[in-house]
């Protein structure tokens, strides 16, 4: 399984970008596909996460809002638009996958092990 993250760039303030990620190989269904970011000097954190469905969606707080998560099963990608982006956006996008398995506690999503795959990361720069 490999994940294929793109579209990051440089973007203003009050701007938009929209981040896509293609997956190929074979992943179980249902399965759960996030976003994460790190900025440079910090740790990698959760961005949002969807179901295959598109029926749940999580975001952190700083981006609920402001950033949608959305999914194209037919095409196996997930994307993130990002709106009205701020400096503190900046950070390498990564993508990833679970694959298909349950999950225990109501923020597992949260947790970077609750994911199987990972994409190698697109940077995203936010200038004011």
């Amino acid at each position: 399984v490999q994940l294929q993250a793109s579209g990051g760039g440089l973007v203003q303030v009050g701007g938009s970008l929209r981040l896509s990620c293609a997956a190929s190989g074979s992943i179980r269904s249902p399965n759960y596909m996030a976003w994460y970011r790190q900025a440079p000097g910090k740790e990698r954190e959760f961005v949002a996460a969807i179901s295959w469905s598109g029926g749940n969606k999580y975001y952190t707080s700083s981006t609920k809002g402001r950033f949608t998560i959305s999914r194209d099963n037919a095409k196996n990608t997930v994307y993130l638009q990002m709106n009205s982006p701020e400096p503190d956006d900046t950070a390498v996008y990564y993508c990833a996958s679970d694959r298909g398995q349950r999950h225990s506690g109501s923020t597992w999503y949260l947790r970077p092990n609750e994911y199987d795959y990972w994409g190698q990361g697109t940077l995203v720069t936010v200038s004011s």
